[in-house]
């Protein structure tokens, strides 16, 4: 049993400073599964290293996606290591070979947790949601079905449910998306209405946005150039402020 605190100091490095310099790095597989286990930001760190030896060395670990699946919480969006996370977790999404249901699942997922992520995780999950699209294009019911749930309380989608295969995120339809449509933020309410045209066929580079903080946001919003925004387009005459309106003979603003 490790403190959590060496636990990460070792992950962080583990996958560049250790293992290439190892001459059997299978065995570090059942430190790594286990980390992967552990849950929180010790699993999320744990994946750079399964990676690795999953690509490189064969390791086989049958759960895995279920694992992955697992750690999709709202801490996600929030998390220092997000954009690590992001960056492996679209690696794992990249293959072409994935079952329609698991990749619904994560879509519906992300989706759901995104109704309570900051705008610059959005800005990054949107376009990464469209490329799983693009990849997939089988999970385009999620956004095409014209008999969807006529109230979100009837979303057949289990948010609860550990296993991806048993969701039901196939059978369900991606509102939350068509919500943030009427996010607060301007760039994420144009984001999330790309859905409702047909996406190109080639993917959004995501690499710019896995970093983008919430400072950043705001100093590229005071940087915009802001013209005079027109408040009247004739003027007021009369109380009513119609032009052959009575009151105006006998009456003036002044």
């Amino acid at each position: 049993q490790l403190p959590a605190g060496l636990y990460k100091k070792v992950l962080v490095i583990l996958h560049d400073s250790i293992l290439p310099y190892m001459n059997e790095p299978t065995l570090m597989i059942d430190f790594l599964t286990l980390a992967y286990g552990v849950g929180g930001a010790i699993s999320l760190l744990a994946l750079n290293g399964l990676f690795i030896l999953i690509h490189q060395h064969n390791l086989e670990y049958p759960d895995f996606y279920k694992k992955l699946y697992s750690l999709l919480d709202p801490s996600v969006y929030h998390v220092k290591y997000r954009a690590r996370f992001f960056h492996l977790l679209d690696l794992f999404l990249s293959s072409s070979h994935l079952p329609a249901y698991l990749v619904a699942a994560f879509i519906k997922r992300l989706s759901r947790l995104a109704l309570t992520a900051p705008p610059e995780a959005l800005l990054m999950v949107i376009p990464f949601i469209c490329n799983l699209f693009r990849r997939h294009p089988s999970c385009k019911v999620l956004v095409h079905r014209p008999n969807g749930p006529a109230d979100i309380s009837e979303d057949p989608y289990i948010m609860e449910e550990e296993e991806p295969s048993k969701s039901q995120a196939l059978e369900s339809s991606l509102w939350e998306i068509q919500t943030l449509q009427s996010h607060y933020h301007p760039e994420v309410a144009k984001a999330a209405a790309i859905l409702n045209q047909s996406l190109s066929e080639m993917e959004d580079d995501i690499s710019g946005l896995l970093e983008l903080s919430a400072y950043e946001l705001f100093d590229k919003e005071v940087k915009k150039k802001v013209t005079d925004v027109p408040l009247e387009f004739e003027q007021v005459r009369g109380l009513f402020g119609k032009k052959n309106d009575i009151f105006a003979e006998h009456f003036s603003l002044d």
